[in-house]
């Protein structure tokens, strides 16, 4: 019985270990090898990828990457639409946004926890051509604003009809237009889809109806994302939009049921910007090589002179001679070691900058504008620079700052100060500065850190301007940075068009005009503190004037007009610290620069408003009224013929009076720095014999 116990296999033991090497070997050998492919059969699956195939799976590189940036990128790219088509048309835009919360299995859900929604955009201007509705909102890279350089919002011709695809994979509804070109004219209805694999548009319904706007377009796009107020919104792009669009009229219907308006503060359209030709400068080899073959013209000279700017014929012909090429051959005959010859010359020839007609920058009033309907601060300012050059392409630098806070945003309750346990620290509740970026008047509300126009502010030494700030990070304090670039053609990292590219051109245009606004700011800090000081003196002089006041009545045996005596020093205790000027500087009268309460803007003329340049401060005795002197007495009269005039009458014998000096006080805002030393007093001339 033992025995056969001791025989009997074990249980859980490896199945391998009773197999022999012969079986191992005979196993193997009976595997199936890996099927191989040749390369026809690899040849017949290759096919064309359309491009709206390839946007549909990597949507995110058009900004449909989260549902909360999906709903603002289609807002976005519909009121961009709107508001080229009307600037283009000479329309002062008036655009209306509504953003509807979509039923869901009967009931329809808090604006918050809503999953769909439907956004209606409406324009007033030129309307769309019945042809060519269909193409515009379900064709991708099919646009007007691609091959032309002027600036403009849109610039790819993906968009709006991207927006419609996005919808169309999410909820599977199509996009619908109506669409007015005159009062005469039939509005036209739409429904269309994208067929994905020709990027073609499908029509789904077409047909003309009654609608109640004389001119202009409404688009409908119903699509999954989420409703979220702050940073990085909807209601916060909607704002910006207002504060670089001040000739736009814009009304925001929120899902929550409220109505927001922001109304037009310019009525007058930005400067149209005009087309240009390319520049040589901003074109590599490949292209110019494609240009010589497209062009019509007959020879080079007139293929440089014709289908670049700034080429002048004797120009042209100095270069081809320049290149040893034939300024009379064919451009389509140029190629090779010639053709790379010629485009070196061109490069390496002192050309004229591109003309600037083609950017409409915003200006800096309509900044100004813009920044205090939206922003609420004490100084305001803004800087435009002169148009620059990258790649051959112009562009221009605009920068607004505004900073502090309003004197009624100030006048809160103040809550009792704690008492702080031993060791424990002061808690920094200063804010970070808030950076808000453009690019031809579009904000930008993501990618901050990978933008050109961030990193220019964090380069930026605002210390030098009075502002704190740590290393490696934004100024400190209550400021607000505008940053706006205009550009025929934005060179933006991706397709989604979030950030501008480091360029060194660009983040030199933006460092010099933030230090511009920084500079302005410091000198608007600097004189705010010195009128702060002044203030400080004339309340401390006023503090005493009671108490002079009663001390000379007791020496005039209570006879003394006490009242028109305390007018006087509190005239003196003005006059001494700055005046007038001092309340303007500190907000103090209620006035501003150009109607703006309780502001300051300074522009590249200097000062502008009612806080300008303090003049100097008057002496005593241009303060002191002609009447009487401050005790009551009149004074007596002097003969001018035996008065020396550059001698100063000394004061009546038994009235208390004072010498009248030249005063050492230093103008309030003067520039110039105190010598520490007052001028000696004039000795008082004899009197003459009557």
């Amino acid at each position: 019985m033992a025995k056969q116990t001791a025989s009997a296999p074990v249980v859980g033991s490896a199945p391998s270990a009773s197999r022999s090497p012969e079986a191992a070997v005979q196993k193997q050998s009976s595997a199936k090898p890996a099927q191989q492919v040749t390369a026809v059969e690899m040849g017949a699956r290759q096919r064309e990828i359309s491009v709206s195939e390839f946007f549909t799976k990597n949507r995110h590189l058009l900004g449909f990457d989260s549902p909360r940036k999906s709903l603002l990128t289609c807002v976005k790219e519909a009121v961009d639409n709107a508001l080229d088509a009307s600037e283009e048309a000479g329309i002062l835009p008036d655009v209306t946004v509504r953003l509807e919360v979509v039923p869901t299995n009967g009931t329809t859900p808090p604006a918050s926890q809503a999953t769909r929604f439907r956004i209606t955009v409406t324009d007033n201007g030129p309307g769309i051509v019945r042809q060519q509705i269909p193409r515009i909102f379900a064709k991708l890279l099919y646009g007007s604003k691609f091959h032309r350089m002027r600036m403009s919002r849109g610039q790819q011709g993906i968009g709006i009809s991207a927006a419609g695809m996005y919808g169309q994979l999410t909820t599977g509804k199509p996009v619908k237009i109506i669409s007015r070109t005159g009062p005469r004219a039939a509005a036209h209805f739409f429904e269309v889809q994208i067929d994905t694999k020709k990027n073609e548009p499908l029509v789904h319904e077409n047909k003309q109806i009654d609608w109640h706007q004389p001119q202009g377009t409404e688009v409908t796009l119903e699509v999954e994302g989420k409703y979220q107020k702050g940073r990085a919104s909807v209601d916060e792009w909607l704002e910006q939009t207002s504060i670089a669009n001040p000739h736009v009229r814009l009304i925001y219907h929120t899902p929550e049921g409220e109505t927001k308006e922001y109304p037009r503060t310019y009525h007058e359209l930005p400067p149209s910007p005009r087309e240009i030709k390319p520049h040589p400068y901003g074109i590599e080899f490949g292209m110019f090589l494609k240009m010589l073959q497209d062009t019509k013209s007959h020879g080079v000279a007139g293929f440089l002179t014709s289908d670049f700017c700034r080429v002048s014929p004797q120009l042209a012909e100095d270069m081809c001679k320049a290149a040893k090429v034939s300024p009379n051959l064919a451009p389509r005959a140029l190629k090779g070691p010639a053709a790379e010859a010629l485009y070196r010359t061109i490069q390496d020839t002192k050309i004229m900058a591109p003309p600037t007609n083609c950017i409409s920058p915003i200006g800096e009033k309509a900044i100004l504008s813009g920044l205090y309907k939206q922003i609420k601060g004490e100084f305001y300012t803004a800087v435009s620079r002169p148009p620059a050059v990258y790649r051959g392409n112009p562009f221009l630098i605009e920068a607004g700052l505004a900073y502090g806070n309003r004197p009624v945003d100030q006048a809160k309750p103040q809550q009792p100060v704690q008492p702080k346990a031993e060791g424990e620290d002061e808690e920094e509740d200063s804010e970070l500065a808030r950076v808000i970026r453009y690019a031809n008047r579009v904000p930008l509300l993501y990618q901050q850190s990978a933008c050109s126009t961030f990193k220019a502010a964090l380069s930026t030494t605002w210390k030098h301007y009075g502002v704190s700030q740590s290393r490696g990070a934004l100024p400190a304090g209550p400021m607000v940075i505008f940053v706006h670039m205009a550009s025929v053609w934005v060179p933006f990292t991706s397709e989604s068009k979030e950030a501008i590219a480091d360029y060194d051109e660009i983040q030199k245009e933006i460092t010099l005009a933030l230090r511009e606004c920084g500079r302005r700011l410091g000198l608007f800090l600097r004189r705010r503190e010195r009128a702060a000081s002044e203030f400080r003196r004339r309340n401390i002089f006023e503090l005493y004037i009671e108490e002079v006041v009663e001390a000379c009545d007791r020496l005039k045996g209570g006879t003394l007009p006490k009242a028109k005596l305390k007018a006087q020093l509190q005239k003196i205790a003005s006059s001494r610290t700055g005046g007038a000027k001092t309340d303007e500087a500190l907000g103090k009268t209620g006035g501003g620069p150009e109607g703006l309460p309780h502001s300051i803007i300074v522009t590249a003329d200097g000062v502008e408003g009612d806080v300008v340049v303090a003049s100097p401060v008057e002496t005593d005795a241009a303060a002191a009224p002609a009447e009487t002197d401050l005790l009551g007495n009149a004074p007596e009269e002097e003969t001018p013929a035996r008065t020396r005039p550059d001698r100063m009458k000394p004061p009546k014998a038994g009235t208390g009076g004072m010498k009248k000096r030249p005063s050492p006080q230093i103008p309030l805002f003067d520039k110039a720095k105190p010598s520490g030393r007052s001028k000696k007093p004039a000795h008082p001339a004899p009197r003459g014999k009557k």
